[in-house]
């Protein structure tokens, strides 16, 4: 394109030099006739990207590794006049998101539209536009872009593996005493009956009461007395060990990845375990709780429900391993909130032997804690894990080991040691 434009500007040059010096009209002529010809052009492709409006349709604002994100663009030419063709560049950060499209001729008043399917490799939350338009004259002298600022986010939520059972600590799983609150959810423990009101579900119906009374009664539950449970997830910079070849980019350190399997880092195996037994806990209708640093405090507290799910989901997309806290800090500094009798499932891939202190502190004080350790040795790391596994055997903390390339959903199903 800039070949032609000088090519051009070399004829005006030479025909108004050889006009000057010969004093011919038609070289004059044709001087003028080549400078309009750039004029025309440079307003044309001005006109070009101007009275156009994108409108792109997102199906929905979350996503989750392993699924695709579907996108719709429709390209609306407000003008009369005819566009002969249009770039439309994406400048979205969610990694393999390839929006861009060439727009064939578009008449006035009319508009074009084009989809795409993204499959969401990497977790976090990313950018949708801006959005730069391309387009220049017939001539192929200019090229003008105009860039629209407009954008938005997603977010992508870490790949979920299903889990048949998780062997929590003795004694747990019916544990607690009743708590003698109402619950809106329907519980394992009705409390009494009450007449019917608009809004209840038919499912919470005494048909016994129903017919003895002949009119609608409802039953009444309270709150599960069965213990708490808080998923702690251990993000310290110092404990994440990547695997040689795995590749990061970017200030937050997302991870430049093409295949569908679980990146190989411990982080992002952290973030699958605390992922998947979120979602086995909630579809359980376990209270659950949630504490992180991620880099910031992140303290989620137990409640049922999806919308604990989603919270949960949330941290953890954007979680990343930047904070200075160890395990063992961290632990001191939020174990003093966990009531008696709370099960604590830790995940890390810590190695620091001080941490297990802390465990077992928490452990006279009638925490359950259990631990589920994503071996950092399996991922290129330069210490094995054997001497942190023996400790926590002597300590008597229920352990999992998770290895690169496990199945999660198996080494979770398993009787911890």
């Amino acid at each position: 394109m800039s070949s032609r434009r000088n090519a051009v500007y070399a004829l005006l040059i030479t025909a108004l030099l050889t006009g000057l010096f010969t004093g011919r009209a038609f070289f004059f002529t044709l001087a003028y006739l080549f400078a309009g010809l750039l004029g025309v052009s440079l307003l044309w492709a001005w006109i070009s990207v101007r009275w156009l409006s994108i409108n792109r349709k997102t199906r929905a604002r979350r996503a989750q590794v392993g699924r695709k994100l579907e996108e719709t663009f429709i390209v609306y030419n407000r003008s009369i006049l005819p566009k002969l063709w249009l770039e439309v560049r994406d400048h979205s950060t969610l990694p393999g998101h390839h929006a861009s499209h060439v727009v064939p001729a578009l008449g006035g008043r009319k508009r074009y539209q084009w989809s795409v399917e993204t499959p969401c490799l990497v977790r976090g939350e990313y950018e949708l536009g801006p959005v730069t338009l391309k387009s220049g004259d017939p001539f192929g002298f200019f090229l003008t872009p105009r860039r629209l600022d407009s954008t938005s986010k997603v977010i992508v939520y870490p790949q979920t593996i299903p889990i048949n059972h998780i062997d929590l600590p003795l004694g747990q799983m019916s544990g607690g005493d009743a708590q003698r609150r109402r619950s809106h959810n329907v519980t394992t423990n009705a409390s009494g009956v009450r007449d019917y009101v608009s809004g209840d579900s038919f499912n919470r119906i005494h048909w016994s009461s129903t017919a003895r009374k002949d009119r609608l009664i409802v039953k009444e539950f309270e709150i599960d007395p069965l213990v708490d449970i808080w998923l702690f997830v251990d993000f310290s910079s110092s404990s994440i060990v990547d695997d040689p070849l795995l590749e990061r980019t970017g200030p937050n350190g997302s991870i430049m990845t093409t295949s569908s399997g679980i990146p190989a880092s411990t982080e992002e195996y952290s973030v699958v375990v605390a992922a998947s037994m979120a979602k086995y806990f909630i579809d359980s209708e376990r209270a659950l709780g949630f504490a992180a640093y991620i880099p910031n405090r992140e303290i989620l507290q137990p409640e049922h429900g999806a919308r604990q799910m989603n919270r949960i989901l949330q941290s953890l997309a954007v979680a990343r391993s930047f904070t200075p806290y160890t395990l063992t800090q961290m632990l001191a500094l939020e174990t003093p909130y966990f009531t008696r009798g709370t099960t604590l499932v830790i995940i890390t891939s810590s190695l620091d032997t001080s941490w297990v202190t802390e465990a077992q502190i928490l452990s006279r004080r009638g925490i359950r804690p259990m631990c589920i350790l994503v071996d950092p040795y399996s991922f290129g790391g330069s210490t094995p894990a054997t001497d942190l596994t023996a400790l926590l055997q002597v300590a008597r903390i229920p352990t999992l080991t998770v290895r690169k390339n496990d199945d999660i959903g198996a080494v979770l199903s398993q009787r911890s040691i």
